[in-house]
């Protein structure tokens, strides 16, 4: 296996994964079992005391980095460059609120995501313009990760994102989009166990 991954963190003790977890990882890494180990999560402030504390070879987080929101850039990407860590940057289109479905009922972001998520839809399709694609294109182009994991459950979907990845990005068109949801950017929400929330 190429990665090994103590997944949402943000729900253990974050005591154990320092002290258990990662430690019976590193075992397994040095056994040839896996060639890295990683933790994953949503909270980048109990993602970055982990890795502190222990070193790990990736993060994975999600939902954050993509058009809603930046703090993997601002806060997660300096501090994994300082530490010498891979980063993961997953569901780059906010766990399906950039989608034309949408977000399923579950989606814990707030109704003023929701309602600036609705409006940039309405301003892609006067522009004749996938938000979806767009969206990906936004997250293919970030630099500073290794790669950007997206979800796919249809063959449609594979085509779609393949195309995003192949269709080159309009600046000019983020920049607008980001303004229509800027009322709404950096939104994030509580995840796991309450001593590990940001």
């Amino acid at each position: 296996m190429d990665l090994l991954q103590a997944h949402d963190v943000e729900f253990g003790n974050v005591e154990e994964i320092i002290s258990d977890t990662i430690p019976a990882m590193r075992r397994l890494q040095e056994e040839g079992k896996t060639r890295y180990a990683g933790i994953s999560g949503y909270p980048l402030k109990v993602l970055m005391r982990i890795a502190q504390r222990i070193p790990v070879d990736t993060i994975l987080s999600y939902c954050r980095y993509d058009l809603l929101i930046d703090d993997m850039d601002t806060v997660l990407t300096p501090f994994a460059e300082r530490l010498g860590i891979g980063l993961i940057n997953a569901a780059p289109l906010h766990m399906g609120m950039l989608t034309e479905r949408g977000a399923p009922g579950w989606h814990p972001a707030p109704s003023e995501v929701r309602l600036a998520v609705k409006e940039a839809f309405a301003f892609c399709q006067k522009e004749n313009v996938d938000l979806s694609e767009l969206g990906l294109r936004f997250c293919f182009d970030y630099p500073r990760v290794a790669s950007t994991l997206v979800g796919m459950s249809t063959a449609e979907e594979v085509r779609r994102n393949v195309h995003a990845f192949s269709t080159p990005a309009d600046p000019e068109l983020i920049n607008k989009v980001k303004a229509i949801l800027k009322p709404a950017a950096n939104v994030v929400w509580p995840s796991g166990r309450l001593e590990n929330h940001d």
